[in-house]
């Protein structure tokens, strides 16, 4: 790797230095961090009364020291206006990370906008518009009027269904709860817009749909019980990769049998057996090598199984576990329904499962016995965890709702050590009015933008080019569709708002689309764009988020944000009060009112508005309780404030009341079905490899922050897809060369990265990445609710150069954890 920050010399960060809470922009593990920010002309010094940390910085520091900090962990950053030097370091006194941090979150300082030092230049810091050709910078009211006339004329001339919206629902970066709620309260509350999608799914839908049906909300447990665990099971999730800290701070420790949480639950010796951990997942990855080195090879089990047979595994789980006795018939009589109706359709038996899956009949008996046979006469304690490989695979909903029928039977919802929870990727931070209206199955968005539907589209914080199925097909149609908007603008230019507003409006009658985008960044979606608004972040900002155990902090704000960017809570109240101007302008004063509740000055206005008014137990939080309480904060739902500071939940369910109208969790009917969406058997009958995908931990999920940023271009100039040798040699190629991935949905390209562990006929894609959309090749199809299926897709793979030189000067060695 030959990127070089070239930095020999690191300010001391001075006693006077403002400290500032900071919960990590990136993954949903949440690690604490403190931001100190101080003017350009002063430093600290060596003695401990010179220094923010009270330490004599004389000497070498001990290897865990809380006084280091990296380059990586510095910039100069502007502060009302003025540079100021940044440190963001880990907080040791976080219980998340307890001073770790990762290659992400070890890199928020230089990933900060900064003109000193011109780290994250690709920023957008004005308002843009077309105008003569490209994209001029303007003012906001300039930008904001265009876009709320456009879309204010569309909507009083043929409806509200003609307004199509891509928007985040997450936490962390640019979402958080202030900037759910703010583009919430104008699409579901002024409005009512029907036509909506989440940012990394074509329709406005949950993941996790069967969990929540089921009455388990899918956070439910708290990090500790990783700790307290006798045994983790875990699909369709790579741990290690992409919720770093958590698995290290928190698994590691259990899996060496050195849990400081089984020390406080009183076990009797400081050291006990290893948990043990069940890994499902048809590629061994790194996660799989970690467990077995800190474990012991003989405590874990990894179930290679075939990609898209989760369900029928977890079936065959299930009705051996009945069969031996091992439910929990106590929770399951006093706290469930359904149970036995579950049980007779579900049946699945070790040798059929075996068939389907690829697996060894013992090898799923051993794991059910991991699971739930009966620990010195006890029942056994098991975490259930499961992110995309479940989630964004076949039937969906049905291996969801399996799953949670395995915790459920086991009683180990709402228990310690236990716990049926996804692991996610982005924080959470959603509050909004209520999306009932949309309907289920939600429309799904991106199928109708192809087919020509919608005049307008809003789109916030989302890269459909990146990420969505049916990639290929979806770019060359949007393309087309707002170039031809973008055609009719350059012939109105020079005239009347008016005549221009009239182009676009009959633009869009002939199949056009115009299109506004409220982002950090240029991204590939935003360059089809016409109003484009940019949009802070977290630290450009206050942001309020929670992580994967519901621990809820507050980010200060630290820094200016570029130019005139402004959270997006603020541009949502932007564009409501430009629309109410328009439809005013219209004649349409009724509508217009509607848009007059959006006087929000600040950021912690709309957490007022919406958080502290419309979450659960909100009414005990606000910003000035949260920032008392550092960043360990709490975990929601708050349920009051003491002396203490708020009081929050640490697991839910304990009382046995799950989230459905009678307080039981219900079991589903999970019969198997193959492979569920359309077009998937005969994309496998047709094409040789499997193209699974996924993330990588370098990489902030689609890159969206990285794609001009050295640390990670310089390491991946193209996506990696990780093949086994004896194909690359069939296929002709070596490390690093340049191959194209195709099938009949669409083609990309990929740089070949050797992987001894990978299977024959098995590929994995670094997914999202921007020189190499893996979307491309996947199929459109969809479950019943509009659940992608990203994850069973097949094609071919054919070389097409040699290594390129950007990659010439790479490490293609083994990712393989290897400690010591």
């Amino acid at each position: 790797m030959a990127f070089k920050r070239h930095i020999d010399r690191l300010p001391i960060i001075p006693a006077s230095a403002k400290k500032h809470n900071v919960t990590c922009p990136y993954c949903i593990v949440g690690c604490g961090y403190h931001a100190f920010t101080w003017p350009v002309n002063e430093e600290g010094g060596k003695a401990a009364g010179e220094n923010v940390m009270a330490t004599d910085l004389s000497g070498q520091q001990p290897l865990a020291s809380d006084a280091w900090y990296s380059p990586a962990m510095y910039n100069l950053v502007k502060q009302d206006g003025r540079n100021v030097h940044l440190v963001v370091k880990p907080d040791h006194g976080c219980v998340v990370n307890g001073g770790l941090s990762s290659a992400r979150g070890g890199r928020t300082a230089e990933n900060r906008y900064s003109t000193a030092r011109q780290t994250q230049q690709q920023r957008l810091t004005e308002p843009l518009v077309w105008r003569y050709g490209t994209w001029q910078p303007t003012g906001w009211d300039d930008a904001l009027s265009l876009a709320a006339d456009v879309t204010a004329r569309i909507i009083a001339e043929y409806g509200e269904d003609e307004l199509f919206v891509s928007m985040f629902d997450h936490g962390g970066s640019a979402g958080g709860y202030e900037n759910t709620w703010g583009t919430g309260k104008l699409y579901f509350e002024a409005m009512k817009i029907r036509h909506c999608r989440i940012h990394n799914r074509p329709a406005y839908n949950s993941e996790v749909h069967a969990s929540r049906d089921m009455g388990v909300g899918e956070l439910n447990n708290c990090y500790e019980d990783a700790e307290l665990a006798d045994t983790i099971f875990v699909a369709g999730a790579n741990s290690l990769e992409t919720q770093t800290n958590y698995f290290l701070n928190h698994w590691v420790p259990n899996l060496r049998g050195a849990s400081m949480a089984k020390k406080r639950a009183q076990l009797p010796d400081e050291l006990h057996a290893p948990a043990r951990i069940v890994i499902v997942d048809p590629r061994r990855t790194v996660t799989v090598n970690a467990c077995e080195h800190e474990a012991g090879a003989e405590n874990v089990l990894h179930l290679q199984l075939n990609s898209g047979t989760d369900l029928v595994l977890l079936n065959a789980l299930l009705t051996y576990i009945a069969a031996q006795g091992w439910t929990d018939s106590t929770f399951i009589e006093a706290h469930t329904k359904e149970f036995d109706k579950a049980i007779k359709a579900n049946q699945m038996s070790l040798d059929e499962a075996a068939s389907i899956t690829g697996l060894k009949p013992d090898d799923i008996r051993k794991a059910a016995e991991w699971i739930a046979a009966p620990k010195e006469g006890k029942r056994r304690r098991t975490m259930f965890a499961y992110e995309k490989g479940i989630i964004w695979g076949n039937d969906n909903y049905r291996t969801n709702a399996a799953l949670v029928n395995l915790a459920l039977a086991t009683g180990n919802v709402g228990r310690e050590g236990g716990g049926c929870v996804r692991l996610g990727g982005h924080q959470e931070g959603y509050v909004r009015p209520s999306d009932g209206f949309i309907g289920r199955p939600a429309p799904y968005i991106d199928d109708l933008l192809i087919k020509g539907k919608g005049r307008v589209h809003h789109v916030w914080a989302c890269d459909h080019y990146k990420t969505t199925l049916n990639a290929a097909e979806f770019k060359r149609v949007y393309n087309r569709r707002t170039n031809i908007v973008k055609e009719a603008m350059d012939k109105a230019i020079g005239g009347t708002r008016e005549s221009l507003i009239d182009a676009i409006i009959e633009a869009t009658g002939k199949g056009g689309l115009f299109v506004v985008n409220a982002e950090i960044i240029h991204s590939q979606i935003g360059q089809a764009a016409h109003v484009i608004l940019p949009a802070a972040e977290s630290g450009e900002m206050n942001l309020t988020s929670m992580n994967g155990e519901r621990r809820m902090r507050l980010t200060e704000r630290y820094m200016d944000p570029p130019g005139s960017a402004k959270p997006d809570c603020l541009i949502a109240a932007g564009v409501a009060q430009a629309m109410g101007q328009s439809f005013a302008a219209l004649g349409q004063l009724e509508t217009a009112a509607k848009f007059e509740v959006f006087d929000w000055q600040t950021e912690e206005d709309a957490f007022m508005d919406g958080y502290h008014l419309h979450a659960g137990g909100g009414e005990h939080v606000t910003y000035d309780r949260l920032r008392a309480m550092g960043n360990n904060g709490f975990q929601e739902p708050a349920t009051g404030y003491g002396d203490q500071g708020i009081i929050g939940t640490k697991r839910l369910y304990t009382d046995g009341k799950f989230s459905t109208d009678d307080g039981r969790a219900t079991f589903m009917e999970t019969e198997w079905r193959g492979l569920q969406a359309p077009g998937k058997k005969e994309q496998k009958r047709k094409f040789r490899f499997l193209i699974n995908n996924g993330r990588s931990n370098l990489v902030w999920q689609n890159a969206f922050s990285d794609q001009d940023n050295d640390f990670v271009t310089d390491r991946y100039p193209y996506p990696f897809i990780e093949l086994h040798p004896d194909d690359m040699s069939e296929l002709g190629v070596t490390k690093g060369d340049l191959v194209e991935v195709y099938n009949d949905d669409g083609a990309t390209q990929a740089m070949v990265y050797p992987t001894e562990t990978a299977r024959r006929g098995e590929s994995f894609m670094l997914f999202g990445y921007p020189t190499g959309q893996q979307g491309n090749v996947i199929n459109n199809g969809v479950n019943e609710l509009v659940i992608p299926n990203y994850k069973q897709t097949w094609a071919n793979i054919r070389k097409l150069s040699g290594a390129p030189v950007a990659v010439s000067h790479l490490s293609f060695k083994s990712k393989e954890y290897r400690p010591g």
